[in-house]
């Protein structure tokens, strides 16, 4: 039986998939692919190699989770070396857990290649840290599309008290409800703010304000989109580089597209 490889495509830039993502592409012989990766990637798998797409937009799933499962059991039993190639990182709200879990329920041989989360290097292409020693000394990476309302208010003062740097996954439809959640459970109303759309890729834009203002700043803003929210965005007017000038453009390997 054939491994079906977990694959973390990175959050956008084609330059930031990992030598061995790359590789694993290179082998492939079913890809199994998410609406977030850059599809200039998929041109690195074998012409035999057969594409199927399964993105997830916040109001359509073009694949139920089971039919993915499913999908990557059917493959590896008929002898097919298979990816799946996830936006950002597999472990990281990417639902590579439950993948990994139904293979290993069915005794599946896989593996998984870690790639670069969006938590990290959106703010990084923004200027801003995730920790700083002199501004946080924690991270945490949480989800904006759960634990909110009534039934959230435990889990929030959590996590306004003992993490220093938000990086919020999936909540810009829900930004007015988190500042609020955020506010009412111990962070200050100055506490600065960032959101970064489209990080790492030629369309990244990013806007900064506060608690309390960054609603208003941010009207027009959309998926995908990475909420920073802490005092490290302070120093993206000191530190934010890609979006002043043109990437130094860095030596191909293995001949990766581009």
């Amino acid at each position: 039986m054939k491994k079906v490889f977990l694959v973390g495509a990175g959050p956008g830039d084609l330059e930031l998939i990992t030598v061995k993502g790359l590789k694993v592409i290179q082998q492939s012989d079913v890809i199994l692919y998410d609406r977030l990766i850059n599809e200039q990637l998929l041109e690195e798998a074998p012409a035999h190699a057969e594409l199927i797409y399964c993105g997830k937009s916040p109001d359509n799933h073009s694949l139920t989770q089971e039919t993915i499962n499913g999908l990557l059991c059917k493959f590896a039993l008929q002898e097919k070396t298979v990816t799946r190639l996830k936006g950002g990182d597999p472990f990281i709200f990417g639902r590579g857990g439950e993948e990994a879990g139904e293979l290993a329920r069915r005794r599946i041989p896989f593996e998984i290649v870690p790639g670069v989360t969006s938590g990290v290097a959106a703010p990084a292409y923004a200027g801003i840290p995730v920790t700083h020693r002199d501004y946080s000394s924690s991270v945490a990476f949480i989800s904006g599309v759960s634990k909110l309302g009534s039934e959230g208010e435990a889990y929030w003062k959590h996590v306004v008290k003992c993490m220093d740097t938000l990086c919020i996954y999936m909540g810009v439809k829900k930004l007015p409800e988190i500042c609020e959640l955020l506010m009412r459970n111990g962070c200050h109303r100055e506490t600065p703010v960032a959101l970064v759309q489209s990080g790492t890729t030629e369309d990244q834009f990013t806007v900064t304000g506060t608690l309390e203002d960054i609603g208003q700043k941010a009207e027009g803003i959309n998926n995908p989109s990475m909420i920073i929210v802490g005092e490290v965005v302070k120093l993206r007017d000191q530190l934010q580089w890609f979006e002043q000038m043109k990437p130094v453009e860095t030596p191909a390997v293995n001949s990766v597209v581009g």
